[in-house]
C-alpha cells in the first residue's frame, strides 16, 4: 500500500489541453475550447456591460482594455500549465 501511494506522488499529472504555438496557445482538447469559449463569452458580455454605462468610446475602450488584458493573462496561465509543452530542466 506505501509502494501505491508513494509512486502516486512521484508521478506528474499528464494534461495537455492547450497547444503551443509560438506565444499563443489554442485548445487541444475539449475542455480547452470550453476555456477559450468561456473567455470570449465573458470578454463579450464585459464590453457590453462597459458600453452601457460609458460616455463615450474612448470611455469604454480604456475600461475594456483592462478587462481583456486580465482575462489574457488568466487565460495563459491556464493554457501554460495545461499546455504540456513545458522545457525540460537541462541535465548538469
Amino acid at each position: 500500500m506505501t509502494k501505491l501511494l508513494n509512486d502516486s506522488k512521484t508521478k506528474k499529472m499528464n494534461i495537455k489541453w492547450f497547444n503551443r504555438k509560438g506565444v499563443f496557445y489554442t485548445p487541444a482538447k475539449f475542455i480547452g475550447w470550453l476555456i477559450f469559449l468561456s473567455a470570449v463569452a465573458y470578454l463579450i458580455y464585459k464590453f457590453f456591460d462597459i458600453d452601457s454605462r460609458s460616455h463615450s468610446v474612448s470611455d469604454t475602450l480604456m475600461n475594456f482594455i483592462f478587462n481583456v488584458i486580465i482575462i489574457a493573462v488568466v487565460y495563459s496561465a491556464i493554457a501554460f500549465f495545461t499546455s504540456g509543452n513545458k522545457k525540460k530542466e537541462s541535465e548538469e
